[in-house]
């Protein structure tokens, strides 16, 4: 497997940030499950070779920021193949620096289980610095989810993260949870629609990516 660090990346009209590989799910979808490291276009590796520090991170953001290609971002996202709020201090500091020094949005891609990682309700410590999540509901049955994502936390993991979501739609500004296309069936589809509007989040589809 090939490793780099490629802390920030270009990526759907945004600037990505990557801070860690650690991750408590291993979807049976997700690309770090047969990802050799090099499926973007514009990165070498998503691999770290270690975690990168706040001020890493922060000084390559810098250096972008004085590039021309700066201008065309949307947002900042944070988003690898690891789960950021594994590294929750270094997410922290780096969204302090971003809402302090630019306008753009900044966003988190999550499996929302952050409160079990940490230990600790961190939705409060996002508020304030956190203007969008996206979290990966993948279904509303609570045994499809666990085979689906099989995480570290095993039955506690379903309740958790809609709980989470939930907490966030009252502090973050938007609130996005996510099912893969084909991963589902349609009629767990439309559940996880009614399931979001009963937590006060919206509901989105995402492509399903195939590398082979």
């Amino acid at each position: 497997m090939k490793k780099g660090m490629t802390i920030i990346y270009p990526e759907y009209n945004g600037l990505y940030i990557n801070l860690t590989n650690r991750c408590p799910c291993a979807c049976t979808f997700c690309i770090r499950q047969r990802a050799s490291g090099a499926e973007f276009d514009n990165v070498e590796t998503l691999w770290l070779e270690r975690e990168p520090t706040a001020r890493e991170v922060i000084e390559a953001i810098k250096a972008e920021s004085k590039t021309e290609r700066f201008k065309s971002y949307k947002e900042f996202v944070f988003c690898g193949y690891g789960e950021p709020t594994e590294a929750l201090d270094v997410l922290l500091e780096v969204a302090a620096f971003l809402k302090e020094n630019f306008t753009l949005p900044v966003r988190i891609n999550t499996n929302g289980l952050g409160n079990l990682v940490n230990k600790k309700d961190i939705v409060p410590l996002l508020a304030g610095k956190i203007d969008a999540i996206s979290i990966s509901l993948n279904s509303s049955n609570p045994e499809i989810y666990e085979k689906t994502v099989r995480p570290v936390f095993k039955e506690k993991a379903f309740p958790e993260m809609l709980k989470f979501a939930q907490e966030a739609g009252k502090v973050i500004p938007k609130v996005i949870m996510s099912t893969v296309e084909t991963t589902i069936t349609k009629e767990d589809e439309e559940e996880c629609s009614r399931l979001c509007q009963k937590l006060g989040v919206s509901h989105r589809i995402r492509k399903f990516i195939d590398l082979k």
